[in-house]
C-alpha cells in the first residue's frame, strides 16, 4: 500500500504563510511541533490529492487516525508523532480534531453561510493554536483568542487560495450567501481577474476577517511564555498585512502573499511591539474560550 508519505505534495513548514516551530520557539518544543506539523500536512495533502478517489482519501485519513492512535506503525507521520506526544505524556485530541476537517475537504464542497464556515474553522484551524498553547502549558483561557486568531489566519487562505481552490478541487469555501448577496456566481472565481461583483464579496469578506483577527488581538499578552509571545506577535503581523492586501487586491489576478523580505520585516515589527508591549506592563484579560 501507498504509504502517506509517499502521497505528500512537496509543501513543508517553511512554505506556509505564517511561522511554524521557528527559531523563536524554544528548542525543547520545536521537535514536537514539527512533527504536529507533519502529520497535518501529510493528511492535509491526503485531503487536496488530485487523483485520489474520495473513499481512498477517507480510507487513509483513517488509517492516519488509526495509527496515531496507536494501531499500527505503516505511517511515518503518524507514529513520529505518537511517540513524541507519549514523551510529553499529551493526548492526540487536536490532531484527531484536524482529521475530522479533512475529512470535511473530502466530502463537503461548498459553505452556505459565515457560520458553516467558522465551524469548519473549528476543526481545521483552531486546533492547532490550542495545541501549541498545550505543548507550552499555557492557561485553555487562551484558547478564545488563539482560536479567532486561527479561524482568521484560515480565512485569510481561503480567500487567497480561492480561485486555486476552485480550478484545482471545485471547492469553495466562500459562504453561497454572501456571493449571492454582491450578485456573484461560484463559476467567477475560474476567471482571470474578479468582476466587480465578485470583489466586492471577496473585499467584504476580508473587512469581516479583520474583525475575528481583532478578537485574537490580546493572545500575546495572554500567554505566560516570552518566546511564544513573540511568536505570535509575528503570526499576528503577518495575518494583519495579508488581510490589508485582501481589502484592496484582487486574489485571481494580483498577489496577495508576502515575499521573503515583507516576512523580515513584519516578524521584526511584531516582535518589536509585543517587546514594548510587556516592557509597559500592558497585560489583556482573557475571554473564556467558546467549545473549549
Amino acid at each position: 500500500m501507498t504509504t502517506a508519505s509517499e502521497l505528500r505534495s512537496g509543501k513543508g513548514h517553511r512554505d506556509e504563510n505564517f511561522p511554524v516551530a521557528s527559531w523563536i520557539i524554544h528548542p525543547r518544543h520545536r521537535p514536537l511541533i514539527l512533527a504536529f506539523y507533519n502529520y497535518v500536512r501529510a493528511a492535509d495533502d491526503i485531503a487536496d490529492h488530485a487523483t485520489l478517489k474520495p473513499d481512498e482519501k477517507l480510507a487513509y485519513l483513517d488509517l492516519l487516525e488509526a495509527e496515531l492512535n496507536g494501531k499500527g506503525d505503516s505511517q511515518r507521520e503518524a507514529v513520529d508523532l505518537r511517540r513524541a506526544l507519549e514523551a510529553r505524556a499529551m493526548p492526540p485530541r487536536h490532531a484527531l480534531d484536524l482529521l475530522t476537517a479533512f475529512r470535511m475537504d473530502v466530502t463537503k464542497l461548498r459553505y452556505e453561510n459565515w457560520d458553516e464556515v467558522i465551524h469548519y474553522c473549528r476543526y481545521s484551524a483552531m486546533p492547532v493554536g490550542r495545541f501549541v498553547l498545550d505543548v507550552h502549558g499555557e492557561s485553555t483561557a487562551t484558547w478564545a483568542a488563539s482560536d479567532a486568531l486561527c479561524a482568521g489566519l484560515q480565512i485569510n487562505n481561503h480567500l487567497q487560495d480561492c480561485g486555486k481552490d476552485y480550478k484545482a478541487l471545485n471547492r469553495v469555501y466562500l459562504p453561497r450567501d454572501a456571493l449571492e448577496a454582491s450578485g456573484a456566481s461560484v463559476e467567477m472565481l475560474g476567471l482571470d481577474r474578479a468582476p466587480p461583483a465578485l470583489l466586492q464579496c471577496l473585499q467584504g469578506l476580508a473587512r469581516r476577517t479583520q474583525g475575528v483577527l481583532d478578537e485574537g488581538r490580546s493572545l500575546g499578552g495572554e500567554v505566560r511564555d516570552m518566546r511564544l509571545a513573540l511568536e505570535v506577535s509575528v503570526i499576528q503581523a503577518f495575518a494583519d498585512r495579508i488581510v490589508r492586501l485582501l481589502k484592496v487586491r484582487d486574489p485571481l489576478s494580483e498577489r496577495v502573499h508576502l515575499r521573503p523580505l515583507d516576512l523580515l520585516a513584519f516578524s521584526l515589527r511584531g516582535m518589536a511591539g509585543e517587546l514594548m508591549r510587556r516592557a509597559a506592563g500592558r497585560r489583556p484579560v482573557s475571554k473564556p474560550a467558546a467549545g473549549a
